[in-house]
Order: C-alpha cells, then structure tokens, then sequence
C-alpha cells in the first residue's frame, strides 16, 4: 500500500483539531456525568469532522489518480506490457474517456514529464 503523505498529514492534524474542542464540550458537560459528557463530545465532534474527513478522503486535489491494466498495447511504442494511464489530478480530468491511452511504463513516464511540464501534477 502507497501511504499518500498529504492525506495522511492532514489526517493528523485534524485529530490534533479535535482534541480542544472534544476537551471543551467535556469540561461543559462534566455537571451530567462523564458518559453523557463523552457522548455528547462525540456526537458534536462527529458532526463536525464527518466533513473534515470526507474532504481529506475524497478531495481530487490533493492526490492524482492512476489507472493501470495488465496486458495493454502501448498507445506509443506498441509494445504489450502494463499499461498505465493519468485518469485525474486537479483540473485533468480523463474519467469518462470513451478511447483511454494506455502506455507502457517507460512511456508513461516520458508523458508524465510531458504532463509536469504543463502543470498538471502527476503525484
């Protein structure tokens, strides 16, 4: 498994974000006892991070996404081999490509170069 640095960054500094705020909503409700406290600190922070973590987990921006097949002809070279193809990253978006371009690896790294160089990150 590829760990993908930014997410996992952003992952830890949202459980640091929650700890003042899971603290505060305790230290008010320690008067209803330390279960209720806990509940209730947990119900608070559920709605408010379920939405930190969707962004962290499905944001196209911090990640690109790759699609890779066995078995591909080389849309370049035409050599048969693994074939992998960009399919999203930032504002590049190949999703719903009808005819999608398959490169072997050699190939598809000149074309991740080429794709750099043009600012679509490929990371």
């Amino acid at each position: 498994m590829q760990v993908n640095y930014k997410r996992y960054g952003l992952y830890l500094l949202r459980w640091q974000a929650s700890t003042p705020i899971l603290a505060g909503v305790g230290i008010l409700l320690a008067t209803m006892g330390q279960l209720v406290a806990a509940i209730v600190a947990n119900l608070i922070g559920g709605l408010i991070f379920f939405w930190v973590d969707q962004f962290i987990f499905t944001s196209q921006s911090l990640a690109a996404q790759w699609e890779v097949k066995d078995n591909i002809v080389c849309v370049d070279c035409k050599k048969t081999a693994r074939g992998y193809r960009l399919v999203r990253s930032g504002d590049y978006d190949r999703t719903h490509d009808h005819e999608p371009e398959f490169r072997c690896e050699e190939c598809s790294r000149r074309k991740a170069e080429e794709l750099k160089g043009r600012g679509i990150k490929t990371e």
